[in-house]
């Protein structure tokens, strides 16, 4: 009886000391949560640490083995160590990491192993900087995520510096050839305020990549290769800057939705301060023609300067910028003949002229007789014509 009543004594202090340190044991000084529980669709055993306010990730050393899903958010960490989670660890179950908004700056090349089974990596609302800066305090780590070689969700939410380098593209695509990301469906770069890609190329070495999400930046284009992206399914360019889009940029997502895809693509281009104006009119025509699914084009609205909101996109009166267009076309097509005209009795004059100039002495030979002869007669009808007034 003694030893049964031992034994419950035994089980509830072990139970309360599991509950004081959250189920992760000492080592997270009762800051984190461990345990299974529902995440996503599914029970997981997860491991979190929001709001904890770590200096450091020491603790990440210590992951349970069991972990699936790791959340480090809310902490204080300017630059991550090498080996985030230990030289030794074995995290085969790891399949998500979530380590936004811990004010990362610098991540180095070697700071993350052991997460070769990771599908979903978020580092949402850091400070990352991945170009050099004058003090060559941060540095660009091409290969920052070569070892998550089977991830498939890369999520960048205003994960970058404010005043971060205009070669950010640049950097991006050396990051994507070097991290061999091969697997990646989806990325997400919102909120980084990106106003162009200096490197076109910059999403072509990521060959899976079916969602691109670049909302709340600053583009005024699709000024990026999008024909390499051969399994882009949605294209994300809400609340950007884009007041029109070219007749070139159509052209290509039309190219993209090409025939014998199997998904239609998706694009999403609402919050975007479109003009109201004659500018629209091909992109207008565009969105009753195309194969690709606008998403609430209906909703679409441009903008007036005078106002804070303006007309739907699909309600423009559209027609007069085709007569306005029509009488512009017949105008220029006019203009163009008259001065290919012009140009072509430019070209008639100077060559008359070139030829009697290299004829020059024919003729003078064949004229100077007729010459002579009207001379003539013009002497003989002053003569008359003096002797009359006689």
């Amino acid at each position: 009886m003694a030893n049964a009543i031992y034994v419950v004594f035994l089980l509830i202090c072990l139970h309360r000391t599991s509950a004081s340190d959250g189920g992760c044991g000492n080592l997270f000084k009762g800051k984190c949560i461990c345990g299974m529980t529902t995440y996503g669709d599914r029970e997981q055993y997860v491991v979190n640490c929001t709001n904890t306010d770590f200096k450091d990730t020491t603790v990440l050393e210590n992951l349970p083995e069991a972990t699936e899903v790791l959340i480090f958010t809310g902490n204080n960490i300017p630059e991550l160590p090498w080996n985030v989670f230990g030289a030794l660890t074995d995290l085969e179950h790891l399949r998500i990491v979530d380590m936004s908004n811990n004010r990362i700056k610098d991540i180095p090349g070697k700071a993350y192993h052991h997460v070769k089974n990771v599908q979903r990596l978020i580092l949402n609302h850091n400070e990352l900087s991945i170009s050099p800066d004058a003090d060559d305090d941060n540095h660009h780590h091409p290969r920052v995520f070569s070892n998550f070689i089977n991830l498939m969700e890369l999520h960048l939410t205003n994960a970058f510096a404010d005043n971060t380098d205009a070669e950010l593209a640049n950097d991006l695509h050396n990051i994507f050839v070097n991290s061999n990301l091969t697997h990646l469906r989806k990325l997400h770069l919102e909120q980084n305020e990106i106003a162009n890609f200096g490197d076109k190329r910059v999403f072509c070495d990521l060959p899976n990549l079916r969602d691109l999400h670049l909302g709340d930046n600053l583009l005024t284009e699709i000024d990026f290769n999008v024909l390499c992206l051969k399994n882009l399914r949605f294209l994300d360019l809400e609340r950007n800057k884009i007041e029109f889009f070219k007749k070139r940029d159509l052209y290509v997502l039309d190219q993209v939705n090409a025939p014998g895809r199997e998904e239609t693509l998706v694009i999403d281009v609402s919050g975007n301060p479109f003009r109201c104006d004659c500018v629209v009119s091909e992109f207008y025509s565009w969105l009753f023609r195309t194969n690709v699914t606008v998403r609430n084009k209906e909703l679409l609205k441009c903008h007036r300067v005078q106002k804070h909101g303006g007309e739907t996109l699909l309600s423009l009166p559209v027609e007069k910028c085709r007569k306005v267009q029509t009488v512009v076309h017949d105008t220029s097509k006019m203009s163009t003949v008259t001065f290919m005209l012009i140009i072509l009795i430019v070209i008639l004059s100077g060559l008359v002229v070139a030829l009697a100039y290299m004829s020059r002495d024919k003729l003078k030979l064949a004229f100077t007789p007729v010459i002579e002869t009207v001379s003539k007669k013009v002497q003989y009808t002053t003569i008359r014509n003096n002797e009359q007034e006689v």
